[in-house]
Order: structure tokens, then sequence, then C-alpha cells
């Protein structure tokens, strides 16, 4: 456990010790701003029972910082060790191979969330100027963040196996970004397939994260939602744990 977080830390620290992890934010804050910007002037003036977070979810700056920022992120993890040959020295210290790509997961995974922090003082702000005590929910806005954390682990495990798979971190965040927007894309093929019946239809409704992403931005928390995210996170990660495994029958 002393390794994993060790690791963990150290990950952390090519984040928040380099300018890279600080364009990301300010690139993801720039977004958020914009997002409320857009939703703020559309639905001015105008009565809603809609929920706040559902209407920031229905934005297209959603699905954007999910699907640019995660490859970005994760492009360094395994991809840099490899160019700058320090991959085979990590490989010899005293931890597990499934410990490393762990901690590099759950390095990504906090920084990605710190990215969207900013989110809650947009929320904030919006709350101070809401008219009414019952106007604004809460609850919402904490399964939202549920969500989005859900749906981070899946794209972050992605992007770790994409990372692994390579030693060129621009090819890293290409695989990243190409899983990301194959599986968004399947998400509307439901609209198409929605009449039909059998297994194809199932699989779809099934894979539609537009969906499962939208009951945790109304405030609902449905354990189907969290399985799925859940299984499919664990899915990539094990795939990752398969690659750097394979570096043994070279």
């Amino acid at each position: 456990m002393q390794g994993y977080l060790i690791l963990v830390r150290r990950e952390l620290g090519g984040y928040f010790l380099s300018l890279t992890g600080y364009v990301i934010t300010a690139a993801v804050l720039v977004l958020l701003g914009l997002s409320f910007v857009v939703m703020l002037a559309a639905f001015n003036g105008e009565a809603t029972d809609q929920p706040l977070t559902e209407m920031f979810y229905n934005t297209m700056f959603f699905w954007l910082i999910v699907l640019v920022a995660t490859p970005v992120i994760c492009m360094r993890l395994f991809a840099q060790e490899k160019f700058s040959g320090t991959f085979e020295t990590l490989m010899t210290t005293p931890v597990s191979d499934a410990q490393v790509v762990l901690a590099k997961f759950t390095a990504a995974w906090l920084f990605y969330g710190v990215t969207w922090l900013p989110l809650v003082g947009a929320l904030q702000i919006v709350h101070n100027y809401t008219p009414g005590a019952g106007a604004f929910a809460w609850w919402p806005v904490a399964s939202t963040f549920v969500g989005i954390l859900l749906v981070g682990a899946l794209f972050v495990a992605m992007g770790c196996f994409g990372s692994a798979l390579t030693r060129s971190q621009i090819i890293a965040a290409m695989i990243s970004f190409a899983l990301g927007i194959s599986l968004f894309v399947v998400s509307f093929l439901k609209f198409s397939l929605s009449a039909a019946a059998g297994w194809p239809a199932k699989a779809v409704n099934y894979l539609c994260v537009i969906d499962h992403m939208e009951d945790f931005a109304r405030g609902v928390v449905d354990t189907r939602r969290v399985v799925f995210y859940v299984s499919l996170t664990a899915l990539f990660l094990f795939l990752t744990l398969k690659v750097v495994e394979s570096r043994r029958w070279k």
C-alpha cells in the first residue's frame, strides 16, 4: 500500500508541478464558464422546472470537456515513461504491475475531479442569486458530481489503456479520444434502433452513456448506472494491466 501511495503522489506531482496540468485546468474552467454564460443567457427571465444541472448537462460543453480533457490528462501516464526510458526502471521497483496501473489511474482520476471543482463555485453563484429558498436543490448537484466522477473513471481508464499501447503521447491521446468518441457515437444509435427488437437494440440501450448521465443530472442515482460505469472501468483497467504485463513476452 505504501508503494501505491508513493506512486499516486508522484503522478499527482506530475500534474500540479508542471504547466500542462494548469493549462488543462484553465481550459476546463473556460469551457465551464462559457457553458454557464450560454445557458443563463438562453434561460434568463424565463421560468423552468428543469434542474440547473440537467440544463448544464444538455449543453455541448459537458461532453466536450469529457471527450477532450481526459485524453490529454491520460496521454502521458505510460507513453511518457516509455519515451523517456523510465518505464523499465519503474517496473523493476518493489511494486506490482497492478499497483502501477491503479496508481496512475487514481492520480489521473483525482486530477480529473479537481478540474471540475470550479463547477461548484458557478452553481453557488446561481444559488445565491436564485429567488426563493426552495428554488435550488443541492441533491441533483450531488448526484451530478457522482455521475461526473463515474463517467470520468470510465474515460480515464480508456485513457490509461490508450497510453499503455504506445510511447507517443499524441498517439495515446488519439487512441483515447477514438475510444471515447466511439462509445459516445454508439449512444446516438439508440434513436435509430428505438423501434427495433432483439439484442442489438438492447445492447445499444445499455451502452447509451447519454441516458446514464442524464439520470444523474436529474438527481437519480440508479445502481444499474453505477454498475455500468464501474464494470467498464474495471474492464479497461484489466486490459491496461495485460498490456503492461505483455512486456515480459517481448
